[in-house]
């Protein structure tokens, strides 16, 4: 699986902006590849609708067939990239770029929220619920310094899963990195 798919057409990314595909495509990132019909009861569709969705990932480059395939009487699909990434202020020239990026980080918090929901501290050893969390801090930093904290600190993840790699303890782990400039309150 490659590390990265780099998108500059919005075309493109606005293939994953469907919350299924982009729901379809997390699946196969995290839990490896499937069938139509797997993923839709996973989902709760039809297997012609994770069909469909899956066909217009397959086109934009998201997802290939599985070379292993189990049998030959459905196909198997996997992702082709672990990320995908763009570059915004490229996509920002164009209105269709504006808004696939805008649909893009609304569902990637969608994500985040409904994986705080879903988390239950029953489920976890007392060191997983103390590890889990967020945290969000305001601080003043000018558009370069945003970036090289988010650089470093995918350097840092890279460096930590690679260390941890095979660890009985280790497990799938969401996290995300986010960081929004936001306007002052207006004082009278």
């Amino acid at each position: 699986m490659e590390e990265h798919y780099k998108i500059s057409d919005p075309r493109v990314l606005r293939a994953v902006t469907h919350p299924l595909r982009a729901r379809l495509l997390g699946l196969l990132r995290s839990d490896g590849p499937a069938t139509a019909s797997e993923l839709g009861r996973t989902v709760g569709e039809s297997s012609g609708s994770t069909s469909y969705h899956l066909r217009e990932l397959f086109k934009h480059g998201f997802i290939e067939e599985d070379p292993e395939q189990r049998d030959g009487r459905e196909r198997r699909w996997r992702a082709r990239h672990r990320y995908t990434s763009w570059n915004s202020r490229e996509m920002y020239v164009t209105p269709e770029g504006r808004e696939a990026v805008k649909v893009m980080r609304l569902h990637q918090a969608d994500v985040f929220g409904r994986s705080v929901e879903e988390f239950d501290e029953s489920e976890w050893s007392p060191e997983w619920v103390e590890a889990a969390g967020v945290s969000d801090h305001i601080v003043e930093l000018p558009p370069a310094a945003l970036a090289e904290f988010a650089a470093r600190t995918e350097e840092l993840l890279a460096e930590l899963a690679a260390r941890h790699q095979g660890s009985g303890d280790a497990r799938l782990v969401h996290v995300w990195v986010a960081g929004f400039p936001r306007r002052r309150m207006e004082r009278s």
